[in-house]
């Protein structure tokens, strides 16, 4: 191990940029084998199989096709040069192989099954070393891609064919394929090697198609990855693999949903929105929550109530994302099920709507382009106006966003137009707490007449020229008065001391004189 230098140890930033630069170095692709694989003696080609697409085939080509077989279980060191004619050699039986499978009938005998599985473990089948960037970063970083891949890829290619011929026999595979091998299958689902991970993904969900018998145990199996994963290591490579299969074992659920499942989604699921890799597995893990909705929609408020329980505070990308699944769940809602939980749901959204990140805001404010939405909204809109009214009729006056502003004024227009009594009795409430807030006082920029909970007063800094404008303006009108004193009276409220205080109205925005305590007072 080289020696770190004082400034390495003193500047965290060189040290992570040095291993950065020796990580870019090294070979983007490396064998996941630990021990050496080469082959002590060559590899010969075998002769050609016949394939036929009719009859079965001879008892030759069956010794043959099982000699095939039996050569491609020679395992080679993709990081060495050597053997380049053997490797060649089983490359060419393997891509033989597929073919066969595929266009011959006849072929998978009962004694065929055990070569054949035998084949797909030995190639398939090891223990994945750790990754070669301890830091690694899925959305930043490149994967390690498996060197062996010109083998593999034929192996995942005659497995997934094997699943699909047509004489393919469920009862007799079953012997092979068992709790076992399908444990060993979801172990390679944390490769880095995202073209691995999707030919697994495939040959899963086949799989539990065809075996009944394994059903259950897959699906406890991807509980115990998913529940490992929130609660211990936080890292998994296949996360968004296992969640579309799910995808689609959801979707064929038999109604009424069995309490396991309903478990499953909340105890696993929904916690999963928690995890920092979350933008790599959104999608698919929105997709599966919404199938939960759509088969039950007394699940509408549980779900809503979690995401609500989980939603970010720091971290506006995933906040977007959140409001992304919000929407979808909008879409498939039930309107009952929305009288349910749409007080608590647009108290969030109307904070959203007011968040300095304007993708947030924006993002939120994209739900009134919803048709259906709209609709939810126009049937219960003397609930959820006075939920929203504050914060849109704020935003639409203060954020610094003029893209937003626009946005806001076209809700504020469509949310009228929906209950125009309404609107204007809260825009006259609002407008008198705002005249009442803003005849309180203000010391060292802070309201003193009211708690900071209800307060809606607002400090606005100037630059100074504005302020002795404002000031001179101020004190020869005999308009403003605050905490009992008159704003006009130069020796009380000098230059350096005068702050302006803007009250939101629809038409002007009135100016308070307050006063701001020196430092040290």
């Amino acid at each position: 191990m080289s020696a770190v230098s004082a400034t390495e140890k003193v500047d965290g930033f060189t040290r992570k940029s040095v291993k950065k630069a020796q990580k870019l170095r090294k070979s983007p692709s490396s064998s996941s084998r630990f021990r050496s694989l080469s082959c002590s003696e060559e590899l010969s080609a075998l002769p050609q199989l016949e394939p036929n697409a009719h009859d079965a085939p001879s008892t030759e080509q069956q010794e043959l096709f099982v000699q095939k077989l039996q050569q491609c279980c020679v395992l080679f060191d993709f990081d060495s040069l050597a053997d380049l004619r053997s490797k060649e050699v089983k490359r060419a039986t393997l891509n033989e192989l597929v073919e066969y499978v595929s266009t011959s009938r006849g072929v998978l005998v009962d004694s065929a099954y055990s070569d054949i599985i035998n084949m797909i473990s030995t190639n398939l089948f090891r223990t994945l070393p750790p990754s070669d960037n301890p830091e690694f970063d899925p959305e930043e970083d490149e994967p390690t891609l498996e060197a062996s891949w010109p083998h593999m890829q034929l192996v995942y290619e005659f497995f997934l064919r094997f699943l699909e011929n047509p004489d393919f026999q469920p009862s007799t595979a079953k012997r092979y394929i068992d709790q076992k091998f399908v444990l060993q299958l979801l172990e390679l689902f944390d490769t880095e090697d995202p073209r691995e991970r999707d030919f697994l993904k495939t040959i899963l969900h086949r799989i539990y198609g065809k075996f009944l018998g394994l059903r259950a145990f897959i699906r406890k199996q991807i509980n115990n990855i998913f529940l490992r994963f929130i609660y211990e290591t936080e890292h998994f490579n296949g996360v968004a693999e296992l969640l579309e299969i799910l995808g689609s074992i959801i979707n064929g659920f038999a109604l009424p949903l069995k309490a396991e499942h309903k478990q499953f989604l909340m105890k696993v699921l929904m916690p999963m929105h928690t995890a920092k890799t979350l933008s790599l597995f959104h999608a698919q893990l929105a997709y599966c929550v919404v199938q939960f909705m759509e088969k039950d929609p007394t699940l509408t408020e549980p779900v809503t109530r979690g995401l609500l329980k989980f939603w970010p505070r720091t971290c506006s990308q995933k906040e977007i994302m959140f409001l992304g699944e919000i929407e979808e769940i909008l879409d498939v809602i039930e309107p009952t099920q929305f009288k349910k939980i749409q007080e608590l749901l647009f108290k969030q959204i109307s904070k959203c709507v007011a968040s300095p990140h304007f993708q947030v805001a924006e993002r939120s404010l994209y739900f009134w382009n919803n048709e259906y939405i709209l609709s939810l909204i126009e049937e219960n809109i003397d609930k959820i106006l006075p939920i929203m009214f504050n914060s849109l009729y704020r935003v639409s006056k203060e954020h610094w966003n003029q893209t937003i502003v626009a946005l806001v004024y076209n809700v504020l227009k469509t949310l009228m137009e929906m209950n125009s009594t309404l609107f204007d009795d809260l825009t006259s409430s609002y407008k008198a707490d705002r005249q009442r807030h803003t005849a309180g006082g203000f010391v060292g920029g802070r309201c003193i007449s009211h708690s900071p909970r209800d307060c809606l007063c607002s400090a606005v800094s100037l630059t100074p020229s504005s302020l002795t404008r404002i000031t001179t303006e101020l004190r020869t009108s005999s308009e403003s008065h605050h905490l009992g004193m008159s704003a006009t009276s130069p020796s009380l409220f000098p230059a350096s001391l005068v702050y302006p205080v803007y009250s939101m109205t629809r038409k002007e925005a009135h100016c308070t004189v307050g006063v701001q305590s020196q430092p040290g007072e």
